[in-house]
């Protein structure tokens, strides 16, 4: 099956897949309701296909984009050229948080390379204070693991750190026939909007990406095994935490609770 699309050959390295089902196109377009005047930034824009409709819509458009020949291409782009503003970087690299207007937040969208989706989404939750929402395609197995709560067989660290930062909202399942070359895993949009105050407090974020981290990196062990070197049994059920219990049991406002106690006692 070919790999090109309208001239250009897609590269593995950058995990490209392009859009192409046009009813596709327009239902996210319409999702993220793009309106004059807001500060909108697109993740691999590639070959256009969410460009150009939502530039029909704004008269500025910033995009970021790694491959330099589909870069070139935005920049000589007959329509939209002059709309937009073209970052030639890895998204990963990328202060989000310099690009912040001063009293206007981002609005961010992109249909993502599957390979760096969960990354790149860490590394804006980090500038979430600067970001109305993002509206993402994804590898629909991240969508489900980004919306999963306690009990939840993908209910992981990806998860819990999501939910804390922001709501996450599925959108739109994609099949991969609306691509090309089509992925071989079925994709969705998801919307993420930041809470403007957490559902839970923490008082060191470091901290809970710790707790975390240690609760689930070894999901079939209990709490009291996974965490033993970040907090005691007795410590645990002073904040009514069971030792006893597994990652996938608690609540983002127990992980909370845990990073607190942690916290207190460092």
């Amino acid at each position: 099956m070919s790999k090109s699309h309208l001239g250009h050959t897609a590269r593995k390295r950058f995990g490209q897949n392009f859009l192409h089902d046009e009813y596709i196109i327009d239902q996210i377009v319409s999702s993220i309701n793009p309106r004059e005047g807001e500060f909108l930034i697109e993740i691999g824009p590639g070959l256009g296909a969410l460009t150009e409709p939502v530039a029909e819509s704004i008269s500025e458009l910033t995009v970021i984009e790694l491959d330099r020949d589909l870069a070139q291409r935005l920049r000589q782009h007959p329509f939209i050229q002059d709309k937009l503003t073209i970052i030639e970087a890895d998204a990963l690299s990328v202060d989000f948080s310099a690009l912040a207007k001063p009293n206007q937040l981002m609005r961010v969208f992109g249909n993502l390379p599957y390979n760096i989706s969960t990354p790149l989404m860490f590394h804006l939750f980090e500038h979430c204070e600067h970001i109305a929402d993002m509206h993402f395609m994804l590898q629909y197995e991240v969508v489900k693991r980004l919306c999963a709560g306690p009990g939840d067989k993908l209910y992981g660290r990806l998860s819990v750190m999501a939910q804390y930062y922001c709501e996450t909202v599925p959108v739109l399942m994609v099949p991969p026939t609306a691509f090309k070359p089509p992925p071989k895993v079925e994709s969705a949009i998801i919307r993420l909007i930041p809470h403007k105050n957490p559902p839970a407090k923490v008082s060191c974020i470091n901290t809970l990406q710790r707790v975390v981290s240690a609760a689930f990196n070894q999901r079939r062990k209990t709490l009291r095994n996974s965490l033993k070197e970040l907090i005691d049994d007795n410590s645990m059920l002073e904040i009514g935490v069971q030792p006893d219990a597994r990652a996938q049991e608690l609540s983002l406002g127990e992980f909370c609770s845990l990073a607190n106690k942690i916290s207190k006692v460092e």
